[in-house]
Order: C-alpha cells, then sequence, then structure tokens
C-alpha cells in the first residue's frame, strides 16, 4: 500500500481508495506496470511492440510477420512474452484477432509463466484474507450468506464481491486468484444483452482457435491453473473486455489495452479528483484537484464531456451501473451543453454520425468542407459552448492538421480553447493535450505573443 493511499469501504460502491494526507493537484499518487497488455491492431504497425513507443521505422518479427519494435534491444526484451503468443499469430495468417482476445491470450500466458516480479500491490492477500474474517462474521449474524448478496449487486462498483465470492470459490491463494474474483463479479454474463452474449461467444471461439496453435493441450492446462470462475473462453473473454484499460500516449491517442489489478480499486465520478496518465505502458495515478485527507480518490470510467443521459447509458451498458455522483444528480453543465435553439443545435447532432464515419475513414476533405458548412450555416446563432457545436470544431480542426491548413487549423483550435476551461476546469490531461496542439501551431505561424501565452497555460 503506496503511504498516501488506503483502502476502505465507500458508502454505497463497496471498497475504494482514499488520501490519507492532503495531496495538491498534479502528484503522482501510484504508479503500476500492466499485469498484460497489447499494442491495438489498428496502430500496430506504427507502435513498439515492447515499449509503445511511435516511431515512423520499426523491426518486424520475422516469424508471425505481426509483433514490431524499436530495436534489437525491444525485440529481445520482448521475446519472453511474445514466444508463446508469436506461434499463436503464425497459425492464424494472414488473420489477425481482435485486441480482446490477443490481451486474454497474453493474460493466460502471464498465469502460466512465473513472475519475475511485479509492481507494489494496493491489495494484498493479507488485507484480503482479513477482510475475509469480517465478512464471515456478518455473515454469520445474518443467518445466510445469501442475504448479503442483494446488497453487493447493487453496488456501484465490483470491489466488495471481491471478497463474498471467496468465501464460496476459495481460489484466491495467488495474487492472479485474488484479481480474477475481481473480474468473475464484474463481468456477470446473466447481466448482459443476448447481443453482446453473441458477439463474446464469437470472440470466444476465435480465442480457443487462438490458443490451440500454441499447445494441444492448453485446454487441459487452462483447467488446471486457471480460477474456477474463468476456465471457460467466454468467461474469460467478457471479464478482460469489461476491465481492461485502455493504453494512450502523450496526445491521449489510443495504442494499446492492458490490464491493472491494482486500480481495480477505483471507483468512478463524472467529476473525478484524479486521472489516468500512462509513460508506455506504466500506469500514473494523478490528482487534478486538491485532495484532502481521507477523501476518496475517483477517476472517470468513460469521457465526460457529454450530457448526463448519454453518460449514465453508457456506464450501465459497459459497467452494469447507475452513477449517483453529484454533477450527475444535478446535471451539471448540461444546460451550458444545450445552450442555444434546440432546432439548430440538432441540425448539428443528426449529422455527427456521418461526420465522424468520415473522420474515421480518413477523408479529410470532405470532413472539413461538411464541418464548414454547418458551422458557416448556425454561425453566431449557436454559442460555441454547444456541445455538438464544439464535437464538429474539434473535427474541423483535425481535418486542417491532416491538410496542411495551419490557418484555418489556428482558427478552429483558438475557438475551442476558452469552451475546453470551462468544462474541465480543473487541470485535466485533454485541456492540456489541447493547449499544446494549439500552442504549437501558432508557434509555426510564428505567432510567438500567443504561442506563449498559450504554453504558460499548460
Amino acid at each position: 500500500m503506496a503511504p498516501r493511499l488506503e483502502r476502505f469501504v465507500s458508502p454505497g460502491k463497496g471498497n475504494g481508495l482514499r488520501a490519507t494526507a492532503g495531496v495538491r493537484r498534479g502528484e503522482l499518487l501510484f504508479s503500476a506496470e500492466p499485469l498484460a497488455s497489447c499494442v491495438s491492431n489498428r496502430v500496430r504497425g506504427d507502435v513498439c511492440h515492447r515499449c509503445f513507443t511511435r516511431r515512423e521505422t520499426l523491426l518486424r518479427c520475422s516469424q508471425c510477420k505481426t509483433a514490431r519494435y524499436c530495436n534489437i534491444t525491444c525485440q529481445k526484451q520482448a521475446w519472453s512474452v511474445h514466444k508463446r503468443e508469436c506461434k499463436c499469430l503464425r497459425g492464424l495468417l494472414p488473420r489477425v484477432p481482435t485486441d480482446s482476445v490477443r490481451l486474454a491470450a497474453r493474460l493466460i500466458f502471464a498465469l502460466f509463466s512465473p513472475s519475475k516480479g511485479s509492481s507494489k500491490e494496493l491489495y494484498t492477500l493479507e488485507e484480503h484474507e482479513s477482510r475475509k474474517s469480517f465478512l464471515c462474521e456478518c455473515f454469520e449474524s445474518n443467518g445466510s450468506a445469501g442475504m448479503y448478496f442483494p446488497c453487493v449487486c447493487q453496488c456501484q462498483s465490483r470491489r466488495e464481491s471481491l471478497f463474498v465470492l471467496n468465501l464460496f470459490l476459495h481460489i484466491a491463494r495467488t495474487y492472479l486468484g485474488i484479481f480474477f474474483i475481481y473480474l468473475y463479479f464484474f463481468a456477470d454474463l446473466t447481466s448482459m444483452s443476448e447481443q453482446k452474449k453473441q458477439g463474446l461467444s464469437q470472440l470466444a471461439s476465435m480465442l480457443e482457435l487462438y490458443l490451440r496453435q500454441e499447445a494441444p493441450d492448453l485446454a487441459q492446462e487452462m483447467t488446471s491453473s486457471l480460477p474456477p470462475s474463468c476456465r471457460e473462453p467466454l468467461s474469460l473473454i467478457a471479464k478482460v473486455t469489461c476491465n481492461c484499460f485502455t493504453v494512450s500516449d502523450g496526445e491521449l491517442q489510443e495504442i494499446g489495452v492492458g490490464l491493472y489489478p491494482s486500480l481495480s480499486l477505483l471507483n468512478h465520478d463524472c467529476r473525478p479528483n484524479c486521472v489516468m496518465v500512462f509513460e508506455g505502458t506504466k500506469l500514473q495515478l494523478r490528482a487534478v484537484r486538491d485532495i484532502k485527507p481521507e477523501e476518496e480518490l475517483t477517476i472517470s470510467y468513460i469521457e465526460t464531456l457529454s450530457l448526463t443521459e448519454d453518460r449514465q447509458r453508457q456506464l450501465e451498458e459497459q459497467y452494469h451501473f447507475t452513477c449517483h455522483c453529484q454533477r450527475c444528480d444535478s446535471q451539471d453543465k448540461d444546460g451550458l451543453m444545450l445552450s442555444g435553439e434546440e432546432a439548430t443545435w440538432r441540425l448539428l447532432k443528426e449529422a455527427l454520425p456521418r461526420l465522424e464515419e468520415q473522420k474515421a475513414e480518413s477523408r479529410w476533405e470532405a470532413l472539413i468542407k461538411s464541418c464548414s458548412h454547418f458551422l458557416s450555416t448556425v454561425g453566431d446563432d449557436l454559442p460555441d459552448e454547444n456541445l455538438y457545436k464544439l464535437r464538429l470544431t474539434d473535427m474541423a480542426l483535425d481535418a486542417s492538421v491532416h491538410l496542411g491548413h495551419w490557418e484555418e487549423a489556428v482558427r478552429y483550435g483558438e475557438k475551442t480553447l476558452p469552451v475546453y476551461r470551462q468544462y474541465y476546469p480543473d487541470p485535466h490531461p485533454v485541456h492540456g493535450v489541447q493547449l499544446m496542439r494549439v500552442g504549437k501551431l501558432q508557434h509555426y505561424l510564428e505567432h510567438i505573443a500567443d504561442a506563449l501565452d498559450t504554453f504558460k497555460q499548460v
């Protein structure tokens, strides 16, 4: 346990983390290496599969033709993790499995391979056993273990379920055993829609096929080594999908996925006091506000720049809980995000899916033409703070940068900065990245005074 953090029971949420002393904004509270991680398929040709650094030129694994590395050093350091995966990848060529399938397989390989050392864990086995004894007393006083399950099922997070499930499964004998109990309860298949189950079933079939390439007796190995709740491929895929973190680069662009068991203790808030940033695959937990002693540490599980209704829908679909944070209960910022005439902003809202498709397909000329048309149509009738106008302005900025239209890019970027300051009042990485983008554009165009002012805000 890091000295300024401690586990505690958060009312209505189960277990959480809180500060034991005052923490100033910007301070590092905790860092962790992943139990398993992999580079995202969409950037696998641009990012080193060992250190997660972007490079224009990368060495390619001569066997699987998929993994890429900065140099021989990175390739050698990665071999202990990559060697079993390499055979699986070769067996599927030219197909490449999804990120979740690769991550699940790497998790299995990590379980089979003895660890050479790991980051300091927030949750130790000794703490787990102590808490289990406490819950045993609760069960005895209630007369039935089943009486405790309903309140656990309604928890906002998966934390408290760790202890309950251990009483029944008796499998928390190792570090990974504890982690899989976290996963077991949080990714309950019974709470998923049939459509989601069908999608997961297809991924599970791919996982079985993928693993079969590495060793014919791997299924038997899984049965003997994995906790009971994670022996079925479908169950394992569901758990990995629900619990993985997106690994991002310095500009908050997705470059991979990873599993960080220690950070499972953090609960959600739509205006959190902490954020997670990455250096390679190392996850860092930093404060974005001054935190008082005994104040709970929270992160946001989702992007917070959206309406309350949309945030709650996403949390329900992905994490299976209803958020009751202060921002959700007060619907703070919703009025500002929907400022202006409804008929006007609905025009932009209805256009967004088509524009997002153009962006995903890198059709930058079409995107800038569409964004310019809609933004000139609404003009000053819609405030810059309107959520849909802001999204179109951001898309116009991206398109202008890709097309090398620097003057247009600066104009669009500068319009977003006051709005970002309102929606991210704390020193948030999203706001910082936007300031840095605009500052670099200003500097390139020799708007030196403006650039210095923007860089100072960063």
